[in-house]
């Protein structure tokens, strides 16, 4: 039985085979030319909206200027459809969803040789062996993957070595491939600033990602941190980064669907996707829940998991409010369904750089939305 899937195609006469790699699971192209220098950036781009994929045999750092050059023609075809969504209209954002899956298969259409170590076997190729192995785990055969997908993959690596410097904690925070970077400090924040139940160990830090909100409960005192997660990318990252930072000792990482069975605590933190809609790809995973599965699985399962007197403090964004995909009505009926009460809610203003950029699509939303930590007892 074979156990991945792979890319068939004739050059020079052969017929030749490799191991498809794709983070986002799309399915390996049925159609593939051999392509090099000579390639036109308006032939490649025409190729890549029919469905053919583009072998690039030339020159590395021409492959990264012909996807640039196709990225430029995907980015006029979007501006002359429509900017982005409307607040408040679901329809909207979907359909711009599906605008953004179907840009991102046009341009992951211009594929990139990996042999079996990893080397890249193109003039100019930089050495992507350690990257690769952080990402995707030893290999021993040849593959394909799409250029965009490899550029993804050294910007990963360059962040899991340089680390995210985290002011609540003074320190760096570094994520691996696949895990979602504590780049929006606000919600980080609130966790370091609200305040803290009276003895508050142990606590829960659900979906625990790099381990960043862990760390901050560690340092701020409670004595025992509970930090979970069901992907093993996230506990992978969460253990090195909470070693990194001295406080093995005190947070012991979980891997779980949510709660660590059988366990209560005094606080139990949970920052889970914002959006309520279909990821398409791993990283996706920390912004988009299909349907707010993570949300409605914490808050149902949160009075059973709590100690008398204990704290769940839930920290959401309501931008899925601004898009029209979740009331503030939904969300409190939420809250009642499962038997808990608002305490107390911190609210604060993203500062990330795309709430000034009005080119991004869900500009109309970022300048609106607000981060809030609620409060929440039994």
């Amino acid at each position: 039985m074979q156990r991945y899937a792979y890319v068939q195609w004739t050059e020079a006469g052969e017929a030749r085979s490799a191991r498809w790699r794709s983070e986002s699971g799309l399915p390996p192209p049925k159609r593939v030319v051999v392509a090099d220098d000579r390639t036109k950036a308006d032939d490649a781009y025409r190729l890549a909206c029919e469905g053919t994929a583009i072998l690039w045999r030339g020159d590395f750092h021409n492959a990264r200027q012909l996807l640039q050059a196709m990225t430029r023609r995907a980015e006029r075809s979007r501006r002359r459809r429509r900017s982005g969504p409307a607040l408040g209209d679901p329809q909207a954002f979907h359909l711009h969803r599906m605008a953004q899956g179907q840009r991102a298969r046009t341009l992951g259409m211009l594929l990139i040789p990996l042999d079996a170590d990893y080397r890249v076997p193109l003039r100019r190729a930089p050495d992507l062996r350690e990257a690769c192995l952080e990402a995707y785990g030893p290999a021993d055969e040849p593959s394909l993957v799409s250029l965009r997908e490899l550029l993804g993959l050294i910007g990963a690596h360059e962040w899991r070595r340089k680390g995210v410097l985290v002011p609540a904690l003074g320190e760096r925070i570094h994520p691996h491939y696949g895990v979602f970077s504590p780049v929006r400090g606000e919600y980080v924040d609130l966790v370091a600033q609200a305040p803290l139940p009276e003895d508050p160990s142990p606590a829960f830090d659900i979906g625990t990602g790099t381990g960043v909100l862990a760390a901050v409960l560690a340092r701020r005192g409670v004595r025992q941190v509970i930090a979970t997660d069901a992907d093993p990318r996230a506990l992978a990252c969460a253990r090195e980064n909470i070693g990194r930072l001295g406080l093995a000792d005190r947070v012991e990482i979980v891997q779980a669907d949510l709660f660590p069975p059988g366990r209560r605590a005094r606080l139990v933190v949970c920052n889970p996707p914002w959006i309520p809609a279909k990821a398409t790809s791993s990283i996706e995973h920390a912004v988009y829940d299909h349907e707010g599965r993570m949300l409605h699985g914490f808050l149902a399962g949160l009075a059973e998991h709590l100690e008398p007197g204990g704290e769940g403090w839930l920290i959401l964004s309501d931008i899925a409010e601004h898009l029209g995909l979740r009331s503030r009505a939904e969300l409190l009926a939420a809250f009642d369904a499962a038997g808990l009460t608002v305490a107390d809610r911190l609210d604060t203003r993203p500062r990330h750089p795309k709430v000034q950029d009005p080119d991004d699509p869900l500009h109309l939303a970022r300048a609106a939305e607000t981060t809030s930590l609620w409060r929440l007892t039994v």
